[in-house]
């Protein structure tokens, strides 16, 4: 893994600070919001992640001598922006959603307060691993709500695009609500179960299956499951490993934990199995599935009524194979000078690319009685959300409105470093995991559906709608 993360930054955000501390303006305050566009697999719902590794980038964020000699050779900095280098340290403000909450298009993830170099060296990382582990937490929690309750174990290691997306991948396919990973780092650093027992070259590496089964019985008697799709399911796998449970368990008044299906039709295979299993006195033994399986193939296999206890998510899962990018962005949003905020806007033809400008907040309107979530209102930073009527209006068609009464509200983020120093304590990976499961709870299950979500209201307050507005009217080139 990589863990000199100073240079893990586009080189134009070096070409652009150098120019900024050229021409002086290496005091002036910048304000730089994170946020996405689009939710992958056209869901409903996104879950934030990846902020407890934000955090430690942030505060560990120093250049060595040998990042000072690289950039010197690059022949396109000045000796004074490389001195400042030598002696950077974050000293700004930042706001976040904490990790686990579902968000929404447009709403500020990150929001960075800072000198513009400063705020301007963070992008690349802020965004890489925003995006990676929200990516990978939002997959996860669409296998998950799948499942149907049945746990779902991150099986993806092999398949992972590199060590860093396995290990993060794994916290963050956690956080999403998988059980465990079969990752061993990664079950050693975040303290998760470690999911696995054996593959198909144990049991090739003995002269037969029988022998196979009998050995790992023997050796973990209290863990045993088997794996039994290496030549015959019904007829050779199933059968043998019956035999070594009532050989070499049974005897020791042991129950065996399972057996496991990674290929064919696990439909029918899981309700054959079951069948059998239970005619031979094993009705307390699991099946576990595995085998490319994603969000759709386990909602397949439901409506099919298979009879699987577990599933082990891969591929499709670690590297989110269905729509492997999060489009996470980190824009300008604000200037600020002797105290005075000036909103900053970026225009395209492109309405979705369209900027929402300044220093702002997100709040969250839930029913007071079913505690569930109503709308979410991107307002300016200053403004008071009053406490019985509001009335939101879709920032594109500002005819729709709608009238808020009996709610309760809160602001989604949290202030996480002020002047540079940490005043946010990061929660246990558990507990993340466990406010993601309330979080979820909040949505009605029209915009946590697979197919055709609900939209979720994500409002702008009349402030800082016509101040959009305005801006956009009086732009000039």
């Amino acid at each position: 893994m990589v863990n000199k993360l100073e240079l893990v930054a586009d080189f134009y955000e070096f070409t652009m600070s150098n120019g900024y501390f050229l021409r002086n303006m290496n005091n002036k305050i910048a304000y730089f919001d994170v946020f996405f566009r689009k939710i992958p697999d056209n869901g409903g719902y996104v879950i934030v992640a990846g902020l407890e590794q934000v955090i430690e980038y942030v505060k560990n964020l120093k250049f060595t001598d040998d990042d000072i000699s690289y950039l010197k050779g690059q022949n396109k900095f000045s000796d004074v922006f490389l001195k400042y280098l030598k002696n950077f340290k974050f000293t700004g403000d930042i706001w976040a959603i904490p990790e686990g909450t579902v968000v929404f298009p447009n709403e500020p993830l990150i929001t960075v307060r800072a000198p513009i170099i400063e705020a301007q060296i963070l992008e690349t990382m802020l965004l890489l691993t925003i995006n990676h582990q929200s990516l990978i937490a939002t997959k996860t929690s669409r296998i998950v709500n799948a499942a149907k309750g049945i746990p779902v174990m991150e099986f993806g290691a092999r398949r992972a695009h590199g060590i860093d997306a396995a290990v993060s991948g794994a916290r963050a396919a956690i956080i999403g609500g998988a059980v465990g990973t079969s990752c061993t780092l990664s079950a050693k650093e975040f303290n998760v179960p470690a999911s696995g027992t054996m593959a198909h070259s144990w049991i090739q590496s003995f002269d037969s299956e029988y022998e196979a089964f009998k050995t790992y019985a023997e050796i973990y008697p209290n863990d045993c499951t088997l794996l039994i799709d290496t030549y015959n399911t019904i007829e050779s796998g199933l059968p043998n490993a019956i035999k070594v449970f009532d050989e070499i368990l049974k005897p020791q008044g042991i129950r065996p934990k399972a057996v496991r299906l990674d290929s064919g039709d696990l439909a029918y295979l899981s309700k054959k199995v079951r069948k059998i299993l239970d005619e031979a006195g094993y009705k307390d033994c699991k099946i576990c599935a595995t085998n490319s399986l994603d969000e759709h193939l386990i909602t397949s296999l439901l409506e099919q009524k298979a009879k699987i206890d577990s599933f082990g998510v891969g591929e499709n899962l670690i590297t989110a194979k269905s729509e492997p990018v999060f489009g996470g962005v980190y824009k300008l949003v604000a200037l600020e000078e002797n105290g005075i905020i000036t909103p900053k806007i970026k225009v395209s033809e492109t309405a979705i690319k369209v900027t929402n400008p300044s220093f702002k907040k997100t709040y969250r309107f839930y029913d007071k009685d079913t505690k569930k979530a109503l709308a979410d209102v991107i307002t300016l930073y200053n403004e008071t959300i009053p406490k019985d009527n509001y009335m939101i209006f879709d920032p594109q068609n500002p005819w729709k409105k709608k009238t808020l009464t009996n709610y309760i509200v809160r602001p989604l983020q949290e202030k996480i470093f002020e002047n540079g120093k940490l005043v946010y304590k990061s929660p246990t990976l558990k507990e993340i995991s466990k406010h993601a499961k309330k979080e979820l709870n909040s949505l009605w299950d029209e915009v946590k559906r697979l197919e055709n979500p609900h939209e979720y209201y994500v409002d702008l307050s009349k402030e800082l709608w016509t101040l959009k507005n305005n801006m956009l009217n009086n732009i000039y080139f």
